[in-house]
């Protein structure tokens, strides 16, 4: 796929959910372009599609505002979901002993280009 411009991106830092479950839904997006995407995100049933619609969002004012790209012409370069740290916690069991709790934070990085103008046409 050729693109053209620079890559734009926006990342979530320290977000409370698992990377894997993220990585799901990222997997679905990578590659499309910014409608296809947000019309995706918008009807899966997973939880991090809401966090991951506001960065796509994000990344794509991000474009249009610093570089002054056209939305409808984006496409998604980059969807990662790379693990944070790991906050520990204890759960009180039977017998004086403790169960621990680990609930995971990911970062997660979502990049945009402009497309090239004849391979709008060409799909």
């Amino acid at each position: 796929m050729a693109t053209e411009g620079p890559e734009v991106r926006a990342v979530l830092s320290f977000t409370r959910l698992a990377p894997n479950k993220v990585r799901r839904v990222l997997d679905q997006i990578r590659g499309l372009s910014y409608r296809e995407a947000l019309m995706i995100l918008e009807f899966m049933p997973y939880r991090p599609c809401g966090p991951v619609m506001q960065l796509l969002r994000s990344a794509a004012a991000n474009a249009e505002h610093n570089n002054g790209l056209d939305r409808t012409k984006l496409v998604i370069t980059q969807a990662t979901a790379d693990g944070g740290p790991v906050l520990k916690r204890f759960q009180p069991r039977a017998r004086g002993q403790a169960y621990r709790i680990h609930k995971p934070t990911c970062h997660i990085v979502i990049g945009v280009r402009e497309r090239a103008d004849n391979q709008g046409e060409e799909e």
